[in-house]
């Protein structure tokens, strides 16, 4: 008989003997290779081979065999390991960070969107705080149910409710009707066709067209008026003339213009990249704020009488007034202090018309000279005069107040006077005084001082102290976001947008927005009474504002706006409670152009009744979710007024029939899954 060795047969036992048993010599085996892997670098290449060998089902008794001489060499030789060296463990991971808090709790405006709660989103753009509404659903309200809304009578086909000549009085003005359109109304040229030539029944009343026509340069041939220069070029030129360094278009960026005439100022500027606000009464030759509008450019009617105009303090970089008529003079100055509030530090006041001029009549020196005491008073230094127009620059700060005499009149306002206090608040003939760090003197040139944060950003009332700087920023990134969707979704640059209105503006990102995505529109930026005050930081960014209170209607014409925007505004306004959104609506549609589009974001909690007045007012609904998916809290509504409103149909066609006779198809409504 053959003898066998004795490792030979542990290898034959091993083969031999039950699976189970199979299964504890493998682990201890792996045990030892582990040592010897971890003890002997060498060692990785011999214990693969024997592993293969192991595991492979055809394994023959050979190979089994060096495979057993291998462990008992494993196991001698564990027994002189004293001390296992381990590897440093692997370094983590990089994770992607998506909150605006760097790794050292600190706000950072570097961050990353990634996966966010919508509720929360919303909250950082609105500038709130109050969120989202989380009632439950047995206690929310039941969505009323709404008859179609009838036309109004013809006398309120310009209705500005409202304002009279010179004031805001609005004690019962809102509208439970729709404000027709002029018989022979068409949709707006569009931009920058307007500038030249509008539609002559787009603006009914025709009086200054007819009285005034060769003053304006405005000509009317068929159907529509053309403009010429009117004179905004000569006076441009003439004002760069006489203040060198005024330098449109960077550092002086946003204009007031007071009883404008057509915008003919507004359009020159427009080419230096200037953007004028346009402001006038409602007086014999009222429409005059109309064909700005309706030509393209930003306008208001106000009431400039005994009550603050609705716009920030230190808000624009040039003022103008030209011809208006205005007493600047009349009540201690009154008027002319308002318009120092307004003025930016170290910015121009210009004054044109004949009281300037030299050659005047006698009868003139009187109002000229009691001008130049008041603006000494209120230390207004004369840059220049030249033929009929005067240019005067604000001061710096207020070392030049504090040294005029004792009883010096105007006085100083009180110091407990909040400047931007504007809601209804009356004019009080006092010098508005300047802070002494400039703040909304010292912006950047544009167009650095759309994106970086305002000294006066820190003077806004609201609940966030620390992070206001990383709240504009991230705002404006938001609304960039969207923006750009809502360009691509909905073929923007097809539709030609000029005149927008955002209801609800939180610091102009959505402004900011179109002017970085370079669309051929302004905005007028709207911070409602019941919200943050941020007008300040809007015109020190380089855009237009005014305050308004939605429950009242707004101070412009029946059809100014191509697009209305509005975000989280009905959810404000049912928090406040003190109006029904009926009343916004009816009233957004008095401001919607025919054939205008609304964009409403907003909750699920609200957006069932906005849609059920808008359907009642006769606009196209449809209903998308927002970009955060089908199950966010928010909808997305986009309505329009639509465009067979426009052109009433001719004698021997009923409505709704198309050339042939043959009955219209009504436009789709309902819901939609593209995402914005």
């Amino acid at each position: 008989m053959k003898s066998t060795s004795p490792t030979a047969a542990v290898g034959t036992a091993l083969v031999k003997t039950p699976y189970i048993v199979k299964f504890a010599a493998v682990a201890l085996l792996s045990l030892s290779v582990a040592l010897l892997f971890y003890h002997h670098p060498s060692f990785p290449s011999a214990a693969f081979s024997a592993f293969t060998s192991l595991s492979s089902p055809t394994a023959n008794n050979s190979t089994s065999t060096a495979l057993n001489s291998t462990a008992a060499a494993a196991v001698n030789s564990s027994s002189t390991i004293l001390k296992v060296k381990k590897l440093p463990p692997p370094p983590p991971s990089v994770a992607r960070r998506t909150g605006i808090v760097d790794e050292n709790g600190a706000m950072t405006e570097d961050f990353e969107v990634g996966e966010f709660d919508p509720s929360l989103m919303e909250e950082l753009r609105n500038l709130r705080g109050g969120g989202e509404e989380t009632e439950k659903k047995e206690n929310e309200p039941k969505i009323v149910k709404y008859d179609k809304f009838k036309a109004c009578d013809g006398s309120k086909i310009d209705y500005i409710p409202c304002l009279g000549s010179f004031e805001r009085h609005c004690p019962d003005s809102a509208l439970d009707c729709i404000v027709p359109m002029p018989n022979g109304y068409q949709k707006s040229l569009p931009w920058p066709r307007s500038r030249d030539e509008v539609w002559l029944h787009n603006v009914p009343d025709t009086r200054l067209v007819q009285d005034q026509g060769d003053q304006y340069s405005m000509l009317v041939k068929d159907d529509k008026i053309s403009f010429q220069d009117g004179g905004g070029d000569q006076s441009v030129n003439l004002i760069s003339q006489m203040v060198p360094d005024i330098d449109f278009g960077h550092q002086t960026r946003v204009a007031l213009d007071i009883s404008p005439g057509i915008g003919s100022f507004a359009a020159s500027l427009f080419k230096h990249n200037v953007t004028t606000l346009s402001i006038g009464t409602k007086g014999v030759h009222k429409n005059q704020i109309q064909f700005a509008l309706e030509r393209g450019f930003p306008a208001m009617v106000v009431g400039f009488g005994a009550r603050r105009l609705p716009y920030a303090s230190q808000a624009f970089d040039l003022i103008r007034s030209s011809g208006s008529g205005i007493d600047w003079t009349v009540d201690n100055g009154v008027l002319l202090l308002e318009v120092n509030r307004l003025l930016r530090a170290g910015r121009y006041f210009v004054w044109g018309g004949p009281q300037v001029d030299s050659n005047h009549e006698l009868s003139l020196d009187d109002q000229w000279n009691e001008m130049e005491g008041l603006v000494a008073r209120i230390c207004w230094q004369l840059v220049k005069k030249e033929g009929n127009m005067a240019i005067w620059r604000k001061p710096l700060n207020s070392s030049c107040y504090l040294g005029r005499e004792i009883g010096a009149q105007p006085p100083m306002c009180n110091s407990d006077e909040d400047p931007d206090n504007v809601w209804y608040v009356n004019m009080t003939a006092c010098i508005t005084p300047l802070p002494e760090v400039r703040n909304g003197g010292n912006v950047s040139l544009w167009p650095a001082r759309l994106h970086f944060p305002p000294d006066r950003l820190q003077s806004i009332k609201m609940d966030a102290m620390i992070s206001r700087k990383e709240l504009m920023k991230a705002e404006s990134r938001y609304w960039n976001e969207i923006i750009d969707s809502y360009v691509r979704a909905f073929h923007w640059k097809e539709q030609n947008f000029r005149n927008v209105l955002d209801m609800r503006a939180g610091f102009g990102g959505f402004a900011a927005a179109v002017n970085d995505l370079e669309l051929t529109s302004w905005v007028m930026n709207v911070v409602p009474v019941n919200g943050f005050n941020t007008l300040p930081v809007i015109y020190d960014r380089g855009l237009l504002g005014v305050m308004h209170d939605w429950c009242e209607p707004f101070d412009t014409y029946p059809r100014s706006y191509d697009l209305i925007h509005a975000a989280g505004l009905f959810s404000d306004e049912r928090k406040r409670g003190k109006c029904n959104f009926s009343t916004i609506l009816l009233e957004m549609d008095r401001m919607l152009r025919h054939g205008g589009t609304v964009y409403i974001r907003d909750s699920l909690a609200v957006i069932g009744e906005i849609h059920e007045v808008a359907s009642a007012m006769g606009w196209v609904v449809m209903v998308h979710d927002t970009g955060e998916g089908p199950h966010a809290s928010w909808r997305f509504l986009v309505c329009e007024k639509h465009k067979e409103y426009i052109k009433r149909p001719r004698k021997g066609r009923g409505h709704g029939k198309n050339k042939k006779g043959r009955k219209q198809k009504k436009p789709k409504t309902g819901n939609s899954q593209l995402r914005v």
